[in-house]
């Protein structure tokens, strides 16, 4: 590629990552077999968007976002505060059976919402909103429950 065109046509790129963690969740509720505890192999897709680096200097020359960053930021917000985890809704009942199962697990979440993917997606934007460089934007978010379930968050529906 011509390096003049290069400096004057501006490049947006969208970077995605695959995560997975394994969790736990009940819908207390819920009409449906998902009320009784259950658990998934979540798949999340993080897909951000930017300008790769034109600056000769800089040693992330080329990159809209060093993946490396973005996989920190993810484990740190979402993954390791889920992999592994009881995901329930902070209700009476929860905590009633949070406390009988404290004896022998120390991974309980509780959440403000039904963990649903739909939720748990919109609590995901915003951990990652507070987060991401200032530079990158968050463009979509798409978190799978099953090999064929997955519901998607995109920033063009919410702004």
């Amino acid at each position: 590629m011509n390096n003049d065109l290069n400096e004057h046509i501006m490049s947006v790129i969208r970077l995605t990552k695959e995560f997975s963690f394994e969790a736990a969740h009940t819908l207390e509720g819920y009409d449906g077999p998902c009320r009784e505890i259950h658990g998934h192999s979540y798949k999340l897709f993080v897909t951000v968007k930017g300008e790769p680096q034109i600056d000769e200097s800089s040693p992330k020359l080329g990159m809209a976002m060093d993946f490396g960053l973005l996989k920190r930021i993810v484990n740190e917000q979402i993954v390791e505060r889920l992999d592994h985890a009881f995901i329930m809704r902070r209700t009476p009942q929860a905590e009633e059976l949070a406390e009988a199962l404290e004896y022998r697990f120390s991974k309980i979440v509780f959440t403000d919402y039904q963990p649903t993917s739909e939720n748990m997606l919109v609590d995901f934007a915003e951990r990652l909103l507070g987060a991401l460089p200032e530079e990158i934007e968050l463009y979509s978010l798409r978190l799978h429950e099953t090999a064929t379930s997955y519901a998607e968050w995109y920033a063009s529906d919410n702004f």
